[in-house]
C-alpha cells in the first residue's frame, strides 16, 4: 500500500490472468461481510497498461462502506473480489492521438494519471495540458510524480487550490474558470480540437464541461466521468 496523501492510499493488486486494460478504465471491488452482506463500488485504475500489476488509488469517504476498509483495514496478502476492467468511452491510448486536455477535480485525477503514466511509458510527446483542482495542498495526489513528468516534452501540468494554497504559492486559486482554460495552453483552445477528459465530483464535471462547450469545444470530443461516495 502506498500513501498518496494523509487520507488516500494506492493499493497494488496482483490480479491472476489479468487481460490488460486501457488508461481511464475502472474496476469494481466487492466486499462480503461475515453475515453475507455485500457492498460493491467502482474505483479508477491508476496504473498504466504497461504495468503488470493493477493500482487503485482510493480516497476514503468518511461514511463510505468500501473505501475506508480499503485504506485502513486491507493488508498485504489479503484477497479482494474484483471485476473488470470496465469502461469504454472514457479511455485513451497513445495510438488514439492528441492533443490532450485533462481536467481533474480531487481524486478525479486518478484515471487521468493512468493516461499520463501511459503517455510516459510509451515515451510519447503528444501535446498534453492538465489542470488539477484540489481544496488544499494536503489533498493533492501524485504531486512528486507529476513534478517529474512535467518537464517532459509537450506536457504542462497546473494546479488550482479552491480553499488554501501552499505557502508562497503564486499560481492559480479558486474554481476552474474560463480564463484558466484560455491560459492553460494551446490544447485548451477549441481550434486545436483536443481530446478532452474531465473527471471529478458531479458539480465539478458539470461546471467544467459547461465552460468548455461555452468556449467552443466540440461536445463530442469532451469525455466526462463523475464519481460519488464509496
Amino acid at each position: 500500500m502506498i500513501e498518496e496523501n494523509p487520507r488516500a492510499r494506492s493499493l497494488v493488486l496482483d490480479v491472476p490472468a489479468w487481460a490488460g486494460h486501457r488508461a481511464g478504465q475502472h474496476l469494481d471491488v466487492r466486499l462480503t461481510a461475515e453475515d453475507g452482506y455485500q457492498a460493491q463500488r467502482s474505483f479508477s485504475i491508476a496504473s498504466p497498461p504497461e504495468q503488470p500489476t493493477v493500482e487503485l488509488t482510493v480516497d476514503p469517504i468518511e461514511d463510505g462502506e468500501v473505501s475506508p476498509y480499503l485504506t485502513q483495514a486491507v493488508r498485504a496478502g489479503d484477497e479482494l473480489e474484483v471485476r473488470g476492467p470496465i469502461g469504454g468511452p472514457f479511455t485513451w491510448t497513445v495510438d488514439d492521438g492528441g492533443p490532450l486536455l485533462l481536467l481533474g477535480g480531487g481524486s478525479g485525477l486518478v484515471p487521468l494519471m493512468a493516461m499520463l503514466r501511459h503517455r510516459a511509458a510509451r515515451e510519447s510527446t503528444i501535446e498534453t495540458r492538465a489542470l488539477i483542482s484540489v481544496r488544499t495542498a494536503t489533498d493533492a495526489l501524485y504531486r512528486r510524480e507529476l513534478a517529474e513528468l512535467g518537464p517532459r516534452e509537450g506536457l504542462e501540468v497546473r494546479w488550482t487550490y479552491t480553499r488554501t494554497a501552499p505557502p508562497g504559492w503564486d499560481g492559480w486559486r479558486g474554481r476552474v474558470s474560463a480564463e484558466m482554460l484560455e491560459l492553460l495552453g494551446s490544447p485548451a483552445a477549441p481550434q486545436a480540437r483536443p481530446r478532452v477528459f474531465v473527471c471529478g465530483p458531479t458539480g465539478f464535471v458539470e461546471h467544467v464541461a459547461t465552460l468548455l462547450v461555452d468556449a467552443g469545444h466540440d461536445p463530442a470530443r469532451v469525455r466526462t466521468e463523475r464519481f460519488g461516495p464509496s
